[in-house]
């Protein structure tokens, strides 16, 4: 065997070991993020999950708002991608409590019957403006006082929260919104930020973030901003002190 042979044969091996120990690595960091990812969203390999949103109220049949049904496709990709499988269930019909399994709510907490029973149990510290009967002030949030009152197609909010009922529960996750273009909104915001959710809260850690979408009419769910995180006054029952700073200003 000549030696021009004999390192043809070795740099083939090199190669082939090379090719082999990068397929290996590649393979282990997928595997690590597809891990990681399960964790963040409580849905390990087969498991079950719902995906709660309310009816179209234009139209006489059951249908989903656009932007709603934009976002519920978002979340079932990610379903998808964890290896689990999805219900999608109307927000007026008899679901499990919380902590059974993996929860997406979205919509509008004004109209959507879960929804509202998760802000008033899980973030007792948000109030939801039901308006008046002209309409005005409909979906307000009022947060420690301070009220985010929705222009619409200029300037709209919604909160996007990871939630548990306890340690072994599984999470909800919830995309509350003054409008459906701002569900869509959150669920981007969550599925595009998950590696970063999940490395500053835990994998089992909750949150609850206060975004702004800014000129829907222009862009769409396109333009976010992060007003702030709100977890700890949204978790915690709205006292005297805030229900008089919200009295002062409505004033």
């Amino acid at each position: 065997m000549t030696d021009t042979l004999q390192d043809l044969i070795a740099s083939a091996a090199a190669l082939i070991v090379g090719l082999a120990a990068g397929w290996a690595v590649h393979s282990a960091v997928g595997r690590h993020k597809r891990a990681r990812e399960q964790r963040f969203f409580g849905l390990p390999d087969g498991s079950e999950c719902v995906l709660v949103t309310h009816r179209d109220s234009t139209t006489a049949h059951w249908s989903i708002p656009r932007h709603d049904a934009l976002a519920l496709l978002g979340l079932a990709s990610v379903v998808e991608n964890c290896g689990a499988h999805a219900e999608v269930a109307p927000h007026d019909t008899g679901l499990q409590g919380v902590g059974a399994r993996t929860e997406f709510c979205v919509g509008d907490p004004t109209a959507h019957r879960r929804l509202a029973a998760h802000l008033a149990s899980l973030l007792p510290g948000v109030t939801v403006h039901p308006g008046d009967e002209s309409g005005t002030d409909r979906g307000t949030f009022t947060i420690a006082g301070t009220h985010y009152r929705p222009e619409p197609g200029a300037v709209e909010h919604v909160l996007l929260a990871r939630l548990t009922a306890g340690d072994d529960s599984r999470p909800v996750f919830l995309a509350a919104g003054q409008r459906p273009v701002t569900h869509r909104a959150a669920v981007r915001h969550l599925v595009r930020n998950r590696a970063r959710l999940a490395r500053k809260y835990g994998a089992q850690g909750s949150f609850c973030l206060l975004l702004k979408v800014v000129n829907s009419q222009a862009y769409g769910p396109d333009v976010v901003e992060l007003v702030a995180d709100v977890t700890k006054p949204a978790t915690s029952p709205a006292g005297p002190r805030a229900a008089a700073k919200a009295a002062a200003k409505d004033g």
